[in-house]
Order: C-alpha cells, then structure tokens, then sequence
C-alpha cells in the first residue's frame, strides 16, 4: 500500500447503519419502518417493542455510531487522509435518503460506503445495497446529480476486525471465577436468519450448506478460539450459536440459540460459557437485550456462570481498519498497487458484489455491485 494516505478518487465515506428509537414515542414507528411492507398490526409492534421499552425506548445504536464517527474522523485526521465521514441510516434519523442528499448538495460525487455488518448476507450486504439504490432513485427523480457509490468489501476476517474481539474473550474469561475459567466454553453468537438466505449468502460459487455466511462466522470463531489458545495455553471448547430469531415459526432459522446452548453445556456438564457475539459490531439492542438480558437470565435460573464479551465499537484498532479498507478500494480503483489484509483460511472479500451474490427475496435494484443499475 503507498505511502501517502490518497482515498482519490473518493470524495467521502458514508457511514450506514441500521439505526434505533432515541425515546419511547420512536420505538413504534421505528418498527415501522422496519416492518414496512408485512402488513404487522400497530399493537403487535407494541408487544415486539416491549425489550426497547424495558431501557427507556431508547437503542444504544445511534450512540454508539456516534462514538464510531469520533474515532474514524479522529483516526482519519491523525494520519493525514483527507476524507469527509458522513452516517445516514436505513430505518431512523439520520435517514440514509436525507444524508445521500447533503452529499450530494455537498459536491460529493465519489462515496464509498461502510456498512456495520462484516458478513454476507442478504439483510447484512444486498439489503444495504438496495436501500442505496432506492435513495439514489429518489434522488434522481429529484433532479438532483447522482454520485458513484462504492461498498467497502466485507471485513469480518480483517485484524482490526478480529483482534478486539480477541482482547474480548480474554477479558470475559478472567472475569470468571478462577475454579471455572479454564473448563469455560466459548458461545460465539450471532444473528439467526433463514437457513435459505444463508444456503445462499455470498456470490453463487460459496452457496450451498449454510453458505458464505456460516462459513464466515467459522473462520472467524476459529481465528479468535486460536488466539486465545496461544495467548491463555488453554484450549476451550467453541461453537457457534444464533440469537434474535423473528419471523413465522414455522420457517427454518440457524440454530442452536444460544439459550438452548445455554442448557445443553449445563447438562453436559460444561462449568462456564463465554458468549461472544462475533457477529455485531457494536454492542446495540440485539446485545443487550438477546445476550445480557435473556440469555444471562437462563445462565442464571441454571445456575450456569456465565461472561458477555465486547463487540469492536469504536476501538481504535477497528478505526484503523476501516482507514485501510478505505486507502486499499481507493488505490484499486485507480490502479495503484493493493496489499489486501486478511486473517484466516478465506482471504480478503470481493471489492464488487458479483451478480446473484446474496440473492434478494423478490428482484429489487442493488446499487455499489455487478448488477447495479447506476454504475
């Protein structure tokens, strides 16, 4: 990689994210939009509500984006890459169509987007991407000039991904009582879909069982288990488990959960659990109400000690990731030399989301891939 920190042709980085309520009178018509399309009674959202009204209706998400653009802008600063970073949403304020159009406005005419989701998937990559093209299609219909919108490549397998992560665990196993810490299991968790969306994550080639996004997840369960081998001398025992499962039961999700896992290892005798969940990046509702709350409710009516590690957050080091994702796209682009950082046995991700890569539920245009209709 050069250098000289150059994101040309880049203009801007867009920070997209899912968003959250910020108070009690949000929660609803965030679900809303959330659920926009499904035909969900309004007193049916109150119920689901019910774990954002449990912390005052508010998610911690929107705080915690905040907290992640402090560290990119302060990371970006110190060394010398000059690029604007901007944050716009999919299901709350700010909205992802308001932001695109201050870009706009703005003069920004190269974007490359960074998504707080590292794994393949269709509501983790293609959903994003269609939610850009739909902002873009307003944008257009509006007069206004239209950027080119690039994705930054997925980075679930990247060290300033990884190595926070790794930290984490540690943590969560020293905080267990000494007699238990060294039989302690390790859950790493992350979010449950359809076994059909999965079977057919990532580009066409890795489809089948479980797909890129499984396979994702492993690679980066199995990075994380050897580190802490290597740095604790104890090896212990993982498995990968799902969380926040929704939708009509009688459709196939991922499993275990992890409250089912959760009384699975104390039959099995196991003495601890670490949960760590690999597969959030900040620790926002789906942490602290899934894992914190419900999951450490069941540890607790079994009599099971149990730790919840970090996510990544703004750590510096996940800061200076996404600094070098950027400094990498923009030297490819415009045909510089590229050294591509990677862990693991996957290697670096696709710069450009092939065509039937993480198919959508029904066709719908994606923006920033091969089959983007504004290239």
């Amino acid at each position: 990689m050069s250098d000289v920190l150059d994101a040309s042709p880049y203009d801007a980085l867009l920070l997209l994210s899912f968003g959250g309520p910020e108070g009690p009178d949000d929660v609803v018509p965030f679900l809303e939009n959330v659920t926009r399309g499904r035909g969900i009674p309004k007193e049916r959202l109150k119920e689901v509500g019910q774990h954002y009204f449990q912390f005052g209706g508010v998610s911690p998400i929107n705080d915690q984006n905040r907290a992640l653009l402090d560290a990119l802008r302060e990371d970006f600063a110190e060394h010398g890459l000059d690029l604007p970073v901007y944050w716009g949403n999919r299901n709350w304020a700010p909205y992802l169509t308001d932001t695109l159009r201050d870009m706009v406005r703005d003069g920004r005419r190269r974007i490359l987007v960074l998504a707080t989701s590292a794994y393949a998937s269709y509501s983790g990559c293609r959903q994003y991407r269609e939610n850009l093209a739909d902002a873009l299609a307003t944008l257009e219909k509006e007069g206004l000039e239209l950027p080119k919108v690039d994705k930054l490549r997925h980075y679930f397998n990247h060290p300033g991904f990884v190595e926070p992560m790794v930290d984490g665990v540690i943590r969560s196993l020293d905080g267990l009582p000494e007699d238990v810490r060294d039989g302690a299991h390790i859950a790493f968790c992350t979010h449950s879909i359809p076994t059909a969306a999965a079977d057919t994550s990532g580009p066409v080639e890795a489809h089948g069982d479980g797909g890129a996004y499984v396979a994702q997840h492993l690679d980066v369960a199995r990075l994380i288990a050897d580190a802490v081998r290597e740095r604790t001398g104890v090896d212990h025992p993982w498995q990968l488990v799902y969380q926040s499962r929704s939708g009509a039961p009688h459709i196939p999700w991922l499993e275990p959960d992890i409250c089912d896992h959760l009384e699975e290892r104390k039959a099995a005798g196991v003495p601890a659990v670490v949960m760590a969940p690999i597969g959030f990046v900040s620790d926002h509702m789906e942490v602290l109400y899934d894992l914190d709350t419900e999951a450490t409710a069941k540890a607790e009516e079994l009599g099971l000690p149990v730790r919840r590690s970090a996510t990544v957050g703004d750590d510096p080091r996940f800061a200076a990731a996404v600094r070098e994702l950027v400094v990498e796209r923009a030297a490819a682009e415009s045909g510089r030399d590229v050294t591509r950082c990677a862990l693991g046995a996957l290697g670096p991700s696709h710069d450009l989301c092939p065509v039937g890569c993480c198919p959508a539920r029904a066709p719908r245009p994606a923006a920033a891939g091969a089959d983007s209709p504004y290239s």
